[in-house]
């Protein structure tokens, strides 16, 4: 080759490797371990995805099956508890009204209850038109299993007779004073409430969430999927192989792995709702998956050209500002969530508009966060109401009035007011309820309840179930003298009932009272009043009955006279 023709050559290798040239070959020899490092962390990044979700459809479809089973358990104790009135009711009309009465309106996932009888008519029901149209369910199998083994039943899916919708129907033995008495009470379950309890595992691509019975029939579905309510599942082989690896574990929740019929990998994760046979079953489809992640590796790729070329530095800056600023303001709403200020916003015009659906979004949390908190409360107040009244009187139990006592007791250390109580007890009501039976005692018990709330009620007192047949009424701003006057009343209310009671002496229902008062201070206790109208009670007993004491003193009811009682 001749001098002349190595010279070009060497001139073109150099006009294309000029300075363009070098600096994108610089760029290239920065950028590319760089995007190497990147190509790797991304490939990590889209295995843990896969992964994470695996782990958190799965800890989600076991929290949404414990939600279940708490709406399944709510129903559940709704109907022993209508069983519970119906039977202690004295009559139908009586205890349909109660049960209608009892059922609670924060429990949208309960449409009716209905009682039915032993031949499978509906009685009475929180749907008129169930006994109108006189329904009929002794042909449905869980009415059969109810009466058959007297336990909490849950059915498969079907259609209401009633409602004519899709529902899962709940029943559970009431028990008469004889097997011809029995009832079955039943209440339909709002499939619509049970989408809504999962709707958390839905809107995401490739997932798939679904509550099926025991047959694979579809009761529940996030709202993207509600298509699927009613139908049998996509994949019914999932079935026995959930069934089998239940049968080899304690657990009543688990994961595996099958291939679909398109050949995919599908993680599995379910959860069985305890007490039925339903189950919560969530899958995954890794193509559609990894496919957003394929997606967003490659525009990661761009993005990270773009980043190393032109704002390498300046994303630093607009990082800082953009980025971990508006998370910060995020982050410190949310600890202000966390200590109860519900009404911390961030405000508007420093938040980047790419943060704003994430705002709204803790916002909306927030919100309801809120809103289940007042629920909570509501329902812990309705549930310290039931636990202090006693079913049988009406009046309340010994828990309620015991804090009454309490209360009473320090409003009168702080105001200096006497406060008194009276200790009322049916006299032989043991030998009343073996000669009449216990189910006119607990009607005698009921009318003495009605009786005593009448009267607490005319003389401003606070009435409760002791125990057993002993009731107690409290009187504050009290004294001796008003608590004998109150005594006797109660003594002639009971008496005016005329509950006859021919092992009595006097040939029908008495009661005992005895009365104690004190003003409360520091030095004394309620338990001090309670034993010392308790001592009255008893000497009221010793006295024959039918009578009022005073504790330390004794007012015959035939008498005028006071006498010390010994």
């Amino acid at each position: 080759m001749s001098r002349i023709g190595f010279n070009r050559n060497k001139a073109k290798i150099r006009e294309l490797f000029g300075i363009r040239a070098r600096l994108v070959l610089l760029a290239l020899i920065v950028v590319g371990p760089l995007m190497v490092e990147r190509i790797r962390s991304l490939d990590e990044t889209r295995s843990r995805q896969i992964s994470a979700a695996e782990k958190e459809f799965s800890s989600i479809a076991r929290h949404s099956a414990n939600a279940q089973s708490e709406v399944v358990a709510s129903v559940e104790a709704v109907l022993k508890s209508s069983a519970y009135i119906y039977t202690s009711a004295a009559q139908v009309n009586r205890s349909c009204a109660i049960m209608r009465a009892s059922l609670r309106g924060d429990m949208p996932w309960i449409r009716s209850l209905t009682v039915a009888g032993k031949d499978g008519t509906a009685r009475c029901s929180t749907w008129s038109e169930a006994v109108e149209q006189g329904l009929n369910f002794s042909d449905r199998s869980y009415f059969q299993e109810a009466l058959a083994t007297g336990e909490f039943v849950v059915s498969d899916y079907l259609f209401s007779r009633m409602t004519h919708q899709p529902t899962v129907m709940a029943a559970y033995l009431a028990p008469g004073i004889t097997s011809d008495d029995d009832a079955v009470i039943l209440a339909a379950v709002n499939l619509d409430w049970m989408s809504k309890i999962i709707d958390n595992l839905g809107g995401r691509p490739g997932i798939t969430a679904v509550l099926v019975d025991r047959t694979g029939m579809v009761l529940a579905a996030p709202a993207a999927q509600a298509s699927r309510i009613g139908k049998p599942m996509a994949d019914p082989s999932l079935l026995p192989r959930i069934a089998a690896q239940m049968a080899n574990s304690p657990q009543k929740s688990g994961s595996l792995s099958f291939t679909a019929d398109d050949g995919t990998p599908r993680p599995v994760s379910f959860a069985a709702l305890a007490g039925t046979g339903a189950q919560l079953i969530v899958s995954i489809d890794e193509a559609q998956i990894s496919a957003t992640a394929d997606h967003e590796i490659r525009t990661a790729y761009l993005q990270l050209g773009l980043v190393c070329l032109f704002v390498l530095l300046g994303a630093l800056v607009v990082a800082e500002r953009l980025i971990m600023k508006p998370i910060e303001m995020l982050e410190v709403t949310a600890q202000c969530f966390g200590r109860g200020d519900w009404s911390s916003r961030v405000p508007r015009d420093q938040l980047p508009a790419e943060f704003a659906p994430l705002a709204r979004a803790l916002y909306g949390m927030a919100a309801k966060l809120r809103g289940r908190e007042r629920e909570l409360r509501a329902s812990n107040e309705q549930l310290t109401v039931l636990a202090s009244i006693d079913m049988l009187s009406g009046l309340a139990n010994r828990r309620g009035f015991q804090d009454r006592l309490d209360l009473e007791w320090l409003k009168g250390q702080q105001s200096g007011h006497g406060l008194a109580l009276l200790m009322i007890d049916v006299d032989h009501f043991k030998l009343f309820n073996d000669t009449y039976g216990h189910p006119e005692g607990d009607a005698c018990l009921t009318q003495l309840g009605e009786a005593l709330a009448a009267l607490a009620s005319e003389v401003t007192g606070f009435a409760g179930r002791y125990g057993g047949e002993e009731f107690c009424l409290l009187l504050p701003d009290g004294d001796m003298g008003r608590a004998i006057q109150v005594g006797e009343m109660v003594r002639t209310a009971i008496w005016n009932l005329s509950v006859p009671h021919v092992t009595s002496a006097f040939q029908q229902v008495t009661v005992s009272i005895g009365v104690a008062s004190a003003t409360p201070t520091e030095c004394d206790s309620p338990v001090d009043l309670i034993e010392a109208a308790d001592a009255a009670l008893y000497a009221a007993k010793r006295r024959g009955r039918n009578t009022v004491v005073q504790h330390g003193f004794v007012r015959a009811i035939d008498t005028s006279t006071v006498s010390l009682a010994v």
